[in-house]
């Protein structure tokens, strides 16, 4: 859509101009000639880091996504937001003020985020709360402090639905089927804005503006659902160009629910498809082959939506896949990048053991993204994924062909010669003739950076998937920009991502480390050990990029306060790389020779705030000290679970309790728990809190 240059008029005398606002937001100058996106150098795929401080996005824009070919970033709420001593991963959907000095950094470092990203040749999204402003009182990241929720620095409680707007008696969203509640009354109890009046309008166009002017070059419209969409087109309509040239990128959030539709926000740009990450979740959790008609599946129409396979919220509610599923969440995320349909993004977030917990931080100020420390998941710098960027941006708009399903786990398809894809998604190794339609050749498979090769002789190959894995190759050369050897020309030692989760239970000032055999763990070298986030202790977790189709022993240490180290006293540990990521599962001194696995399923219901555990006679389940209980997923809520390393041929008991956030425990009645595992693996325990 065509949109006209806003009048100028902004929303208050303290914003009565758009260089005044940026000096508000933090003292800097308009730059005389912001940085821009070379778009003719990347594709469309947008990464979406999710919650990273601006520093580590810098970072990331100048060292991977330039390099990997991807074609924007989509980066959390810019503004000031409420700050609350829980440190809520929310808390930043409660805007405070359209200040720029946010939990992420200074507006200063905001403006040098989005110039190193343009340098790099990436544009920048950010995301827009637009609908409804903070419902909690309080002190935000930049000292704003606000006492009624109906009276903020830039709007007034005339500028919110009140009673005369929303038909509901305390105002809040009860009925979803109801249109007029869904965008007149209040979401959760966020005060909502009053987007039909014009000088609202024009106070959140003039807040977009000040970003347009810093150079970002987009918006991801947060909640638009609650908004009419006349509402959207006529904001979006005193947006400036941004500094190409061009209207900003519009992409929608429409919630799943009966209405409004998505298709009625069309107009105002694309929209999310929360669909396809269903279908994303139904495929590789089941049957894959079904995927063959995910074009008539019910996804939204590739010229009006983004895709996505999960998001901050659906990751935690367990609608859609998450980190947590291992490689077939990375396997879904590779098919989307070679399936032909809509704006593909990629999300990287951090590790999380509770649903509300936040970025890794200091005092709710979050701290740079650490890839190799376990506390964050960074899928955008994955080998595969980096080598489907690729694939994806080489293979165009060219259509799906030779399609080929072999299994229910594994399929193949082609772009029209331009590129071929093979995912497996079983457990074992398969190998099939497929059918490529590429020309005969030597091509490189990206999905390990170009590590092994793929020959095509009439049209076939005869290729071997990996297990939980994929093959991709695409007609031109491959170059490999990520997660390769120091050369970069894909042709040496290639990565995959090692995820090392320890239960190991230690006393303050004293943390754990794993350390091993290769150059990436150390050589042995306990001054060099990795180590580990205690995000979900007492499990301490990291990600360690290690060479694929290797071999190697490794060993977790405990460190103090003074740097005295303690092993482990079991033997050597020892695991074997294929081209897929792994994940490794130990418990401080229980052998694996002589460790099994038990999943405990837990059944039970919480208010919000509070969590379950389990812990249980011995030592790997805290041997009845609730500090150290091992806390459940709430990702299938309400079924807690969590995979525990437990000795073998053993009897133990455990018991269920529930923690609310202040740290108060509540053990489940009854008598304990009994499980005796035996010399195999892979047990389970499902119970219903009594």
């Amino acid at each position: 859509m065509t949109r006209r240059r806003p009048p100028g008029v902004l929303r208050r005398a303290a914003t009565a101009t758009a260089a005044g606002a940026l000096a508000l937001a933090g003292a800097i100058a308009l730059p005389a000639t912001p940085a821009q996106a070379d778009t003719t150098t990347s594709g469309d795929v947008i990464a979406n880091l999710w919650e990273w401080n601006w520093d580590s996005i810098a970072s990331e824009c100048t060292n991977v996504l330039g390099p990997a070919g991807y074609g924007a970033v989509q980066v959390a709420p810019p503004a000031e937001s409420l700050k609350q001593s829980s440190y809520y991963w929310w808390d930043v959907y409660q805007p405070y003020s359209y200040n720029l000095n946010s939990r992420f950094g200074t507006a200063a470092k905001f403006a040098s985020m989005v110039s190193a990203c343009h340098t790099a040749g990436v544009k920048v999204y950010t995301d827009a709360v637009i609908n409804h402003t903070a419902a909690q009182t309080g002190t935000g990241y930049n000292g704003t402090t606000i006492t009624n929720k109906y009276d903020t620095p830039d709007w007034d409680p005339g500028d919110y639905h009140q009673s005369d707007d929303c038909s509901d008696s305390d105002l809040i969203i009860d009925d979803y089927s109801n249109l007029s509640e869904v965008q007149n009354c209040e979401l959760l109890g966020l005060p909502d804005l009053e987007t039909e009046e014009d000088n609202v309008r024009s106070g959140i166009a003039s807040f977009l503006n000040k970003q347009i002017a810093l150079g970002v070059d987009g918006f991801r419209v947060d909640a638009a659902k609650h908004i009419p969409e006349t509402d959207l087109a006529a904001i979006e309509a005193k947006l400036n160009d941004t500094t190409s040239g061009t209207d900003p990128y519009v992409f929608q959030e429409i919630y799943p629910g009966s209405t409004p539709a998505a298709s009625d926000y069309y107009a105002s740009g694309d929209v999310l498809d929360f669909t396809y990450a269903s279908k994303m979740k139904s495929a590789f959790q089941g049957n894959v082959s079904d995927l063959e008609s995910l074009s008539s599946s019910g996804i939204l129409p590739a010229a009006n939506s983004v895709s996505f396979v999960t998001n901050h919220d659906t990751e935690r509610n367990g609608l859609h896949m998450s980190y947590k599923d291992g490689d077939s969440y990375k396997l879904a995320n590779l098919f989307q990048l070679a399936y032909k349909w809509s704006t593909p993004t990629i999300y990287a977030g951090w590790e999380f053991s509770t649903s509300d917990q936040a970025p890794p931080n200091s005092s709710g100020f979050v701290t740079d993204t650490e890839c190799t420390s376990g506390a964050w998941y960074c899928l955008d710098r994955d080998t595969g994924v980096v080598g489907m960027v690729a694939w994806h941006n080489a293979t165009g708009s060219a259509a799906v062909s030779n399609w080929s399903t072999k299994s229910s786990s594994v399929i193949g398809f082609g772009r029209s010669g331009a590129g071929y894809f093979a995912v497996n998604n079983g457990s074992s190794a398969a190998t099939y003739t497929f059918a490529t339609g590429m020309a005969d050749g030597t091509y490189s498979n990206v999905i390990d950076g170009g590590a092994s090769t793929v020959t095509v002789s009439g049209g076939s190959a005869s290729i071997t998937v990996p297990a939980k894995g994929a093959v991709a190759f695409y007609n031109a050369s491959y170059t490999c920009t990520v997660g390769c050897d120091d050369t970069g020309d894909g042709g040496g030692t290639s990565t995959v991502s090692a995820t090392f989760n320890e239960y190991a239970s230690t006393t303050t000032g004293t943390n754990v480390y794993v350390v091993g055999s290769i150059d990436a763990l150390g050589s042995w070298d306990t001054s060099k050990a990795i180590a580990l986030s205690s995000t979900g202790y007492p499990i301490w977790s990291g990600e360690v990029s290690v060479p694929i189709n290797t071999s190697f022993t490794y060993k977790y240490i405990k460190k103090d306060s003074s740097g005295n180290v303690t092993w482990e006293s079991n033997a050597n540990r020892s695991t074997t790389t294929a081209s897929s990521a792994v994940s490794l599962n130990n418990s401080w001194n229980v052998a694996d020779a002589s460790a099994t696995d038990v999943t405990f399923n837990e059944y039970a219901t919480t208010d919000w705030g509070t969590n379950v555990y389990v812990v249980g006679s011995v030592a790997s389940l805290g041997s009845w000290n609730t500090s150290d209980a091992i806390p459940l997923s709430s990702a299938s809520y309400p079924t807690w679970s969590k995979l525990v390393v437990v000795p073998r041929s053993t009897t133990f008991t455990y018991k269920y309790i529930k923690k609310d956030s202040s740290g108060n425990v509540t053990w489940e009645s009854g008598t304990n728990r009994s499980y005796t595992t035996g010399t195999s693996s892979g047990y389970t325990a499902s119970d219903t809190w009594k």
